[in-house]
């Protein structure tokens, strides 16, 4: 199974991934492209990763979901490209047998993915400026973009 697309998310075949009849708790997260008072006249975030790695990395933090609480299951799906405001650019589907634990199952994997996962975001402005985003919200600089000299 990808975790990554290009496509928009259709929330319907993560739900239905994650849908059975010992799971009386499911809980969706979908992360959003946003242009509130911080961001700065955002109109879209082009996102970009080494897709092998995060390949990897995501499916090491289904599979801890799954020992972290018995029974849960979860489907993630994580878009790259270039993303207006107001579409999803993270969905997180988390089913278990009890409620809590698909509460804890989907903030896990939200906040791993912040933590571990190489996925790079860039804000594209209304002023035409752009401005490369860390996970944590703080502004960043890739590799790629240093000086080859000094």
């Amino acid at each position: 199974m990808s975790y990554l697309t290009r496509a928009p998310i259709i929330l319907d075949e993560l739900l239905a991934t994650v849908s059975s009849p010992e799971c009386g708790g499911t809980c969706v997260f979908l992360g959003t492209v946003r242009d509130g008072p911080d961001e700065h006249g955002v109109t879209a975030i082009e996102y970009s990763a080494y897709e092998e790695m995060v390949e990897g990395e995501l499916g090491r933090i289904v599979t801890e979901v799954g020992e972290r609480w018995s029974g849960a299951r979860v489907a993630v799906r994580h878009r790259l490209g270039l993303i207006p405001v107001g579409e999803a650019s993270i969905a997180i589907v988390a089913a278990a047998p009890h409620r809590a634990h698909a509460f804890e199952a989907c903030r896990y994997v939200i906040e791993e993915v912040k933590r571990r996962v190489p996925v790079w975001k860039k804000e594209l402005r209304a002023d035409g400026s752009e401005t490369w985003v860390d996970p944590s919200g703080r502004p960043t600089v890739r590799p790629s973009d240093l000086p080859t000299h000094v």
